[in-house]
């Protein structure tokens, strides 16, 4: 190593401690989605990222999707799918493939990569010990008429009883964002809505998503490195954010509103995203505060 590789080694470590020091002994909980669950080099680079933040002190909590691995076996059984407001249509048939691809293959990948890192992963879905506690989700149409999503559910409470025994035990626990209601039956849940109503329910310090975009744009697409809730209402109100982005910015602003210090939307395309944001000034993505 030469002088000047020496010399950026200790200045990102000096940058990093002030960091390591503000999150530990802290709960971090982070979506996991989009490009970095499907290459191979960012599934690494996240899976050493997450160990990192264990080993020096942090608390992570994962919540995964899988959408595009559900659709792809749906495909593959001649299974139609369908979507109504961006969500995906759920029979009976197709919830045994989403608990099949989400509590299984998917979830079961995740934990391997974390272990084969130097982690201590646990996989579990919100139907295990009561964590995820659910009903039919209901929306309406543009003409007030209800759409029925079938087993898509919405998050009524999240017992957090196992999660922090997981983490108490030195483990990382790796949740599938599946539901189960009062009548036994299980809901497929939005990853983005179960991540923020775990960091809610955790009273974690920082809540991440990874996502395939940059974060939040501005109206000229430019990255807006820090915002506030009024800012974001602001932005939804003149259709800035629009679309695909909707759910996500409503998740992060429940999260800071319960009392999450911040949500961070990430660009999950940047190897070691989750690194670069924690510990260094500049970060990847926009940080969602709380007003005031």
């Amino acid at each position: 190593m030469d002088d000047k590789q020496a010399n950026d080694t200790a200045r990102v470590l000096t940058e990093a401690l002030p960091y390591i020091q503000r999150f530990h002994g802290e709960t971090i909980v982070v979506k996991y989605g989009g490009n970095a669950m499907t290459d191979a080099d960012l599934k690494r680079s996240f899976a050493r990222d997450v160990v990192l933040m264990q080993l020096v002190g942090m608390n992570p909590v994962v919540v995964h999707g899988g959408g595009p691995q559900i659709g792809e076996l749906l495909e593959q059984l001649d299974i139609e799918s369908r979507f109504e407001q961006g969500m995906r249509v759920t029979d009976a048939q197709t919830m045994a493939v989403v608990e099949m691809v989400l509590g299984g293959s998917v979830n079961q990948e995740i934990v391997s990569l974390l272990n084969d890192c130097g982690g201590k992963a646990v996989g579990i879905t919100g139907k295990d010990a009561g964590l995820i506690e659910a009903q039919q989700l209901r929306i309406e149409d543009h003409q007030g008429r209800a759409v029925d999503l079938g087993f898509v559910g919405d998050v009524t409470h999240v017992d957090t009883e196992v999660l922090n025994g997981l983490t108490q035990a030195g483990f990382i626990p790796v949740i599938a964002p599946i539901g189960q209601g009062a009548d036994g039956a299980s809901y497929n849940i939005n990853a983005d809505i179960a991540a923020g109503k775990i960091a809610e329910a955790l009273h974690a310090t920082k809540f991440v998503l990874l996502t395939n975009t940059p974060g939040i744009l501005d109206g000229s697409r430019t990255t807006i490195g820090e915002i506030d809730a009024q800012g974001v209402h602001a932005l939804i109100a003149d259709g800035t954010i629009s679309e695909g982005m909707l759910p996500k910015v409503q998740c992060a602003l429940d999260a800071v509103a319960s009392g999450v210090d911040s949500v961070t939307i990430v660009d999950g395309r940047v190897p070691h995203a989750l690194l670069l944001e924690l510990f260094t000034i500049a970060g990847v993505g926009t940080k969602i505060n709380a007003d005031g």
